[in-house]
């Protein structure tokens, strides 16, 4: 398995794997509609402390995360999907995705991390809490970090 940051690969390939995860395996009312980062990661992601991670196993994508720079040391983690198949502790994609991108924040000096997700991510929520984020309500997110309409459940990350 090898992460790589996202230079220009197959964007397709990218909103198939995250839409077949949100919709198909989660039922979460969404689109790639819904989600115009998916097409301009580039422009929506790659700028100050951002980036955009793919994880691959040979040539296939099985997963990704995203650091978005919101400013003044902030930034909001987004997009983190692992295909089921490789999912769980064994086989670590989740944990090395979620590595690389503490430590490219940590190496920007951000100060603060926050995500928004759906309820139906159970063991997602574990993974952050062990990953040590801390649930937080709705109002302790900063208008600036961009959340999704279906977000329900809140976490901070601080270094």
């Amino acid at each position: 398995m090898r992460i790589v940051k996202y230079d220009h690969h197959d964007a397709d390939a990218i909103v198939e794997l995250i839409t077949t995860i949100q919709i198909a395996e989660f039922g979460v009312a969404t689109s790639a509609e819904k989600q115009p980062d998916l097409r301009d990661i580039l422009g929506y992601y790659q700028h100050g402390a951002g980036n955009f991670w793919l994880a691959f196993e040979e040539d296939e994508l099985i997963g990704t995360i995203a650091l978005k720079d919101v400013g003044g040391g902030v930034c909001a983690l987004r997009k983190m999907f692992v295909k089921k198949a490789f999912r769980g502790r064994e086989r670590g994609v989740g944990a090395k995705l979620m590595q690389t991108l503490l430590d490219r924040a940590r190496d920007h000096g951000v100060r603060e991390i926050y995500l928004g997700t759906v309820d139906v991510y159970h063991a997602a929520h574990r993974f952050y809490e062990k990953s040590g984020f801390v649930e937080i309500a709705r109002n302790e997110v900063p208008d600036t970090v961009p959340l999704m309409d279906v977000d329900v459940k809140y976490y901070r990350f601080r270094f």
